[in-house]
């Protein structure tokens, strides 16, 4: 019987984004700000990209790392906030399934590769600091590109298959996504089968994603804090965290959110504060990582100075 009403219903064929339509004013204001934010996300995450490139100094596996999340921040909101700033002025507010299925594979999979690339750097850090002799040898260059690419690829194989998963399954009609972009957890209340299979996929790759990373991050720190302890002079131990400093910042700010996200109790309807939360997920944090990376970071000031310096001058 449940079959038959199902097949009563065209295919969707579009969705409707809602997020904000009810509030106008914030709607406008949010453009407004998301614009701005946008083009401070690509001057700034370009900026760090190219001095990692230009200055020698820089060619080590942290800053091919920070070069490496500079990038994912560029891809994962030019993904997001054009298409945002679209709906935000747009009267019709729609989107097209494959558009959705795109952008949600795209979002969802360079969040994940986040993930994992911050464990990635914290194990870079912990070989830095806690074993500073054989760094060199530990962190040679096929290591640290493998471990980018594996960043990237794991990332984006959860983040298929959790598309794949949803996408397939009926959504009756219901193509209304109380959300300002094609989320999963906002598309997975538009459907009108049993969702169990998707909910348990979803919990494992939140575990796996989240919080093992989160785990190594952790640990990480732990050893890290326990050896700058053990640095005789307040300058060694000032330089030792402050080459910590900036990453553990942008964990907090990026797995925070993130997590109030994805694993707190779900409910029926998207709140605003989900969608403000969702909006700090996906543009605050990219726009702040140059910011905290070139305000705590002595090398990447110096070498920001020396390539504006140089530009001013030609």
């Amino acid at each position: 019987m449940e079959h038959m009403k199902m097949g009563n219903y065209s295919p969707v064929t579009e969705f409707i984004l809602v997020g904000f339509s009810k509030y106008p004013v914030l709607q406008f204001f949010l453009f407004m700000l998301c614009l701005i934010m946008y083009v401070i996300i690509l001057l700034g995450n370009s900026l760090l990209i190219i001095i990692s490139i230009l200055d020698s100094r820089l060619h080590t596996p942290m800053y091919f790392f920070l070069g490496n999340l500079s990038f994912l921040d560029i891809c994962y909101t030019s993904s997001t906030i054009p298409p945002m700033l679209i709906i935000f002025s747009s009267e019709t507010k729609s989107i097209s399934f494959i558009g959705c299925a795109l952008q949600m594979v795209v979002s969802l999979g360079l969040g994940c590769t986040e993930c994992v690339l911050l464990a990635v750097m914290a194990y870079d850090r912990y070989v830095a600091i806690c074993k500073p002799l054989r760094y060199s040898i530990i962190m040679n260059r096929v290591l640290y590109v493998h471990m980018a690419a594996w960043s990237w690829i794991i990332g984006y194989l959860t983040s298929l298959l959790q598309t794949v998963m949803t996408m397939i399954l009926p959504f009756c009609g219901n193509n209304v996504i109380d959300h300002i972009t094609c989320e999963l957890l906002a598309l997975l209340k538009l459907i009108c089968s049993d969702i169990t299979i998707n909910v348990i996929i979803m919990t494992m790759v939140s575990i796996i994603i989240l919080v093992i990373p989160l785990l190594l991050i952790f640990i990480s720190y732990v050893f890290i804090l326990s050896s700058i302890l053990r640095i005789n002079s307040a300058e060694g131990r000032k330089k030792a965290f402050s080459t910590c400093s900036a990453h553990l910042t942008v964990v907090i700010l990026f797995y925070g959110s993130a997590l109030f996200m994805y694993m707190k109790p779900k409910s029926k309807d998207t709140n605003t504060s989900d969608e403000i939360i969702g909006l700090f997920y996906g543009v605050i944090t990219p726009m702040l990582n140059p910011i905290i990376y070139s305000l705590r970071n002595k090398e990447v000031n110096e070498a920001m100075k020396k390539v504006l310096g140089d530009t001013c001058i030609y």
